[in-house]
């Protein structure tokens, strides 16, 4: 994960530059040795992973993000960053307790757990020592007991970057096999987070005694550092470790890396707000995961079956039609069945009556059905809007219906009522696309501009989805 003491370097080395995220991890290649350790398999069952049982992890740390802007309802878990030990197996005095104590009461309130999250990039150095001796293992997890029952928190998440493969990682082994069951006990959860891959400190023995991994799928390298396949090489390792699907969770970033500077990271809505687009991976010198590679990443995650996905960190979250979250929720809802029969989150293409493709015509113009064949500009993602409607988006624009007083566009920036439809599915497997002002949009069988003013759907007002 991250460490605070570095992002405060940060900010002072680059606050002209750009507004920081919070925290970084380690350089992984310094303490975990490259070979795949392929020979201990876990033989668990698989567990069938739903869009009701997947989970959704947001880590926030202690010196950013504000509790009462959390989007609780797209969220299963938050782990709040960090707490600090001692080597003598005691707790650091947690920073910002107020906020903590706050963060479990709201999100409670909104059916949200809250994990204590121990360690980080830097403040788990501790674990060297504690993790050596039966006695200063017991003591940590007596502590972490005490903490967790004091503040009503719903279990602990160790972060420690990283131990050595060998002796320590069989002693770390025995500390987590002694928390977990310490947690087990009181009702508690218990994970730990861990590298992408090359994690040979984790042995197979937490596979069974944890409740899942946060597997830290980003800092791979200081520019386009959790690229697709990053995200696919992660989950093959994992599976190859013998890692169950359900205790398996993909972390992704919501900030940037900026290559000019070592170990410079920048929150998502910063780079947005310098001119970033929410649909892209790169801005200028800085890698990071837009819209499309995070519903990617999503969809992947459902196509593996694994458990969930994890974020590093809320407070780097755009607001809005730009956030990384709602993506992430927007596929949730598709794979649920999401009440609007949509395939939320996806992209689409619409072929009209006519056999040719719908245009969003890069926003430049009044659409058109008329393209032989589809490319950016003729591809759509469908988001849910809320209230059991979507909107298109084409090239970072939205659909508009115009109200059904002129030919339709695509070049809303965000959506409202004008850009919110009702998605009708037909007997033969089309859809027709209803406006606010109850009229359908029609194709006019691409001999001129598109419309949103039919009060019946027909042949022109009804399209082939991905055909």
């Amino acid at each position: 994960m991250k460490s605070k003491f570095n992002s405060y370097l940060l900010m002072a080395f680059a606050a002209a530059l750009f507004v920081l995220s919070s925290c970084r991890k380690e350089n992984k290649a310094d303490y975990a040795p490259k070979p795949v350790d392929l020979l201990s398999k876990n033989t668990e069952t698989a567990l069938p992973v739903t869009a009701a049982s997947f989970k959704v992890i947001g880590y926030m740390p202690s010196w950013e993000g504000d509790v009462n802007t959390v989007q609780y309802s797209k969220l299963t878990h938050i782990n709040y960053a960090f707490l600090i030990p001692n080597t003598n197996g005691s707790l650091q005095a947690l920073d910002n307790t107020p906020k903590f104590t706050s963060l479990v009461a709201t999100a409670h309130n909104n059916g949200v757990k809250v994990i204590i999250s121990v360690g980080g990039g830097g403040g788990g150095d501790a674990f060297h020592t504690i993790v050596a001796s039966s006695g200063t293992r017991t003591a940590f997890v007596n502590n972490m007991v005490g903490f967790v029952n004091q503040y009503n928190a719903d279990g602990v998440d160790v972060d420690w970057e990283f131990p050595s493969a060998g002796a320590e990682a069989s002693n770390f082994l025995l500390m987590m096999q002694q928390l977990a069951t310490a947690m087990h006990n009181n009702g508690k959860l218990c994970t730990i987070a861990v590298i992408s891959t090359g994690a040979t400190y984790i042995t197979s023995g937490m596979f069974t005694a944890l409740d899942w991994l946060n597997i830290m799928d980003y800092d791979d390298n200081n520019f386009q550092h959790s690229t697709y396949q990053s995200a696919v090489d992660c989950l093959n390792y994992w599976a190859g470790r013998g890692l169950p699907v359900e205790k398996t969770i993909l972390g992704v970033p919501f900030y940037g890396r900026d290559n000019r500077y070592d170990y410079l990271t920048v929150n998502y809505n910063a780079i947005l707000s310098q001119g970033g687009s929410p649909n892209s991976d790169t801005f200028q010198t800085i890698g990071y995961n837009g819209i499309p590679t995070i519903t990617s990443k999503t969809n992947l995650a459902f196509t593996n079956g694994i458990g969930g996905m994890m974020i590093w960190e809320l407070a780097g979250d755009a607001n809005g039609v730009n956030s990384l979250l709602s993506a992430i929720h927007n596929v949730i809802v598709a794979h649920s069945g999401g009440g609007t029969g949509a395939p939320i989150g996806q992209n689409i293409t619409l072929k009209g009556f006519n056999n040719l493709y719908v245009s969003g015509e890069n926003g430049t113009q009044a659409m058109n059905c008329n393209r032989p064949t589809p490319q950016a500009w003729e591809t759509f993602t469908v988001v849910d809007a809320g209230g059991g409607k979507i909107a298109l988006r084409s090239q970072g624009k939205y659909v508009s219906s115009e109200n059904g007083t002129q030919a339709i566009t695509c070049n809303r920036a965000t959506f409202s009522d004008w850009e919110k439809f009702d998605w009708i599915t037909t007997a033969d497997g089309k859809v027709t696309l209803r406006g606010n002002n109850g009229k359908f949009i029609s194709s006019e069988n691409g001999t001129q501009p598109m419309t949103c003013n039919r009060a019946t759907a027909a042949g022109w007002e009804a399209f082939g989805v991905n055909q």
